[in-house]
């Protein structure tokens, strides 16, 4: 992808590059940038050329501020070459005089790495397909490590940004630790910039504001394990600033972190505003950020660029964790959908590109803003299994950003193909020693894999299991005594894989580090009684108008109904608020429910809460506490291994609701 408008100066001068040698045997002109010839004659110079000369000791990679910056150094060095006698004073007028007619200066790269989405993954994750249909070994924090200090060596100009969501959801190596893990390695990566994302609040406002400051956990002995693993203890926090624009405090409006951060490169202000999406109240436990208010993510940037012009900043970048959904790989961007389309076209011209996140997927988009021009938006996967390369190129004068050229590459552990960065693989190491004994821990067997892969209807084979093993551990009448177990689908972050799956991963052995990664947010369960019409709304509520998108809820064994909602993302716009579940459908156990009638639930606390836009849950009554979400499954892969996949058979999708049920 790429949006020049004018040439890239990438070197300050475009010389022959002859050899270092006695005799320069290119005779031609010293050439500034802009084609611009002096007609100084190459010269030998000592052990060196002129042109040599010229390129080494005055073009330090084209890191000019400015035009007029460039023409004094070389007004400085030249001099010096005068007073040595190694050119003329003819010769130094004509460097000069090309030097004043060049585009040297006036345009300044600016090498920017990012990312979204890393949700702690410290180890790689698997396997990224590229464009030729290889599968590529991914992904790991030293490799994705290695591939931001190339992209920033590009320039001395440089930054590396995250797009939201760099920890939380996140696998045991770095959640047994409170993700205190990702945030060293982060620091030891060199991020400068993370826009909050909505995983960010999993465990709350005060304790994501540890992660920024530092601190020991209150109450895990887990936390503060730098003095095992060779990181400062105690934890010290992010090096890095997490940005937070449109994440204010209800008590007195102020943003909990700052609204963004501004890198002057040489003089040359570039404004990275970071912010979550809107809808983050509804997708976290609500009790741990009761005290915030999250705003519209557009109207927050353009109230900002009055104040970033007011400090003579007129390049903006924006760091958003939300995003769209595109029908095509991670190199382009057709048919993108999703909310990221519509914030852009509602921005104000001065943003120049939107760095973007939180649908983990992969684009390179071209999308029109409040005025209609074309602006870059990009996001890069999740995971760490992909990094944007992104050279943003400055007006000097202007002090705008005048072209945008990016790229999304695999973060490739092929060997040979980069070099891991050795602090990092041994920061993984010695964290992963310290989760061993636990993440090795195997609860039983799987007899084919059991993925979140829905059918028509919503369901998946492992929601399905979620949902049974829940149910089995809070059935018993002194556990809540309940007959249906309802489990959230963002809730479930992995598979189980199997050796015949098409990656090739899994060995049939479910470790309790396995297990975490499918659901890694420790949540206790929760049983409620709900009335029959209540689990009827609750149902109705998966495609209600408040939702960002369907969000289908597993459900456990015995228990079913009928809907006629199109599950496919691109029409759930068309179809959010309506009412979809046929009535006489629901049933437990074969019978219709009774809509009068009292049912036990179960369900996680995070949707107890109201998480999800579910507020129905919130209605329930005798509500009775139970195990950890993972201990369930625990139980019940000790109780049933080996464990099959469910059968996808308890909710249906039918063209049109039966006459009578």
């Amino acid at each position: 992808m790429h949006y020049a408008v004018k040439p890239l100066a990438i070197a300050l001068l475009l010389a022959f590059n002859a050899s270092v040698h006695a005799a320069c045997v290119d005779e031609r002109g010293t050439v500034f940038a802009g084609a611009i010839d002096s007609g100084v004659i190459n010269k030998p110079v000592a052990d060196s050329c002129l042109n040599d000369l010229v390129v080494d000791n005055v073009a330090e990679g084209a890191n000019w501020g400015n035009h007029g910056e460039f023409v004094a150094a070389l007004s400085r060095q030249s001099q010096g070459w005068l007073q040595s006698k190694l050119i003329t004073a003819q010769e130094r007028s004509r460097l000069m005089q090309a030097a004043a007619r060049s585009d040297v200066g006036n345009t300044l790269l600016v090498s920017i790495a990012a990312f979204n989405d890393f949700h702690g993954n410290l180890q790689s994750p698997g396997n990224y397909k590229n464009t030729s249909n290889q599968f590529l070994p991914s992904g790991g924090i030293d490799y994705l490590a290695a591939y931001v200090k190339n992209i920033r060596a590009k320039s001395p100009n440089s930054v590396t940004v995250s797009a939201g969501d760099l920890i939380g959801a996140s696998p045991l190596i770095s959640a047994l630790f409170h993700d205190e893990p990702t945030i060293e390695g982060m620091n030891i990566l060199g991020l400068d910039f993370n826009a909050v994302g909505n995983h960010e609040f999993d465990e709350g406002r005060d304790e994501l504001l540890r992660m920024q400051n530092g601190g020991c956990h209150p109450v895990d002995s887990h936390s503060c394990r730098g003095n095992q693993v060779g990181t400062p203890y105690p934890f010290e926090g992010a090096k890095f600033n997490f940005l937070a624009a449109n994440v204010v405090e209800k008590t007195d409006g102020k943003t909990l972190f700052p609204a963004y951060g501004i890198k002057n490169f040489k003089g040359n202000k570039v404004a990275f505003i970071g912010m979550t999406l809107k809808g983050t109240p509804s997708i976290v436990t609500p009790s741990g950020i009761s005290s915030l208010e999250f705003k519209d993510e557009a109207d927050t940037v353009n109230a900002l660029v009055p104040q970033l012009k007011a400090q003579g900043v007129n390049a903006i970048v924006v760091l958003i964790h939300e995003g769209g959904v595109p029908t095509g790989n991670y190199t382009n961007c057709p048919g993108i959908s999703g909310p990221i389309v519509n914030i852009v076209s509602r921005l104000d011209n001065a943003v120049d590109l939107v760095i973007s996140g939180h649908t983990h997927q992969a684009y390179l988009c071209d999308l029109p803003n409040s005025t209609g021009r074309a602006i870059p938006v990009t996001s890069a996967g999740s995971y760490g299994r992909l990094v944007s390369e992104i050279d943003l190129t400055l007006n000097t004068v202007t002090r705008d950003v005048i072209g945008v050229k990016a790229s999304n590459l695999i973060v490739d552990r092929t060997p040979g193909v980069v070099t891991p960065v050795a602090s990092l693989t041994t920061l993984v190491s010695n964290y992963a020693a310290l989760a061993a004994p636990i993440a090795n821990h195997a609860l039983g067997v799987i007899s084919a894999a059991i993925t979140r892969s829905p059918n028509a209807g919503g369901e998946s084979a492992l929601g399905d299991v979620i949902a049974d093993a829940q149910l089995e551990s809070t059935a018993p009448a002194a556990l809540g005594g309940a007959v249906i177990a309802f489990m959230n689908t963002g809730g479930i972050r992995a598979d189980f894989t199997y050796p015949s799956s098409a990656a090739g991963e899994g060995d049939g052995v479910v470790t309790y580090g396995e297990a975490f990664t499918v659901q890694p947010f420790g949540n206790s369960l929760v049983t409620k009684t709900l009335t029959g019409q209540q689990i009827y709304d609750l149902l109705e509520q998966q495609w209600g108008a408040t939702q960002p998108y369907s969000r289908i809820l597993q459900v456990s064994g015995g228990f079913g109904y009928q809907h006629t909602f199109d599950t496919a993302a691109a029409n759930f716009a068309a179809q959010k608020g309506g009412h979809f579940v046929c009535d006489g459908s629901v049933k437990l156990n074969g019978v219709a429910i009774d809509k009068s009638a009292p049912y036990r639930v179960t369900m996680n606390s995070f949707l107890a809460d109201g998480g999800d836009n579910f507020t129905v849950f919130k209605l329930g009554t005798s509500q009775l506490g139970g195990a950890v979400d993972l201990d369930s499954m625990q139980d019940y892969f000790t109780a049933h291994s080996p464990v099959v996949p469910g059968a996808r058979d308890r909710i249906v999708k039918v063209a049109a609701c039966p006459a009578a049920i």
